[in-house]
């Protein structure tokens, strides 16, 4: 029998295969985030990926219709693959190269968890590198609290100050 973490690792590897297959050369970036990309999945957790790919139609529906032959093949692994009978989510997040650029919250715990799988050159790295670089220059941490965090992005800020990422 594999490990969990095997288990999570074999899971990801399928859906690297899939979307390379699905969004050919139009996947930009493929990355586990998440408490698979922190190595701390348990029996249950769903895997959490962010897919960039170039070309996507508009709107969250379309992208998931897109996604959904896609994600017939990742089912038919999971089927033959169950741990324990378990078979966990999958959360996908889908998203263009612009819009990773323009920033979200998202990307914030990602500078700390995020597994890149795939990486059309470098993109993703270098944003998270980015965003790294802006977090350390403003002080910002990461303040958890048991299973709970929360991000302070500038522990010296002033009222009225205006600051981005």
């Amino acid at each position: 029998m594999t490990t969990l973490p095997e288990y999570y690792d074999a899971l990801s590897a399928a859906v690297l295969d899939v979307c390379r297959d699905h969004y050919s050369d139009r996947l930009v970036s493929l990355a586990v985030f998440g408490s698979v990309g922190r190595g701390c999945a348990h029996p249950g957790s769903d895997l959490d990926f962010l897919l960039v790919a170039d070309g996507l139609p508009r709107g969250r529906l379309k992208r998931m219709a897109e996604f959904g032959s896609a994600e017939t093949r990742i089912e038919a692994w999971l089927r033959d693959h169950w741990r324990d009978g378990e078979k966990p989510c999958l959360s996908p997040i889908i998203r263009q190269r612009s819009e990773i650029e323009a920033g979200s919250p998202l990307l914030l715990d990602m500078t700390q968890d995020a597994r890149i799988l795939y990486d059309k050159g470098g993109f993703l790295a270098a944003r998270l590198a980015r965003l790294s670089a802006r977090l350390r220059e403003l002080g910002a941490r990461r303040i958890v609290r048991g299973n709970a965090w929360w991000w302070d992005l500038k522990p010296d800020y002033k009222v009225g100050e205006v600051f981005s990422l």
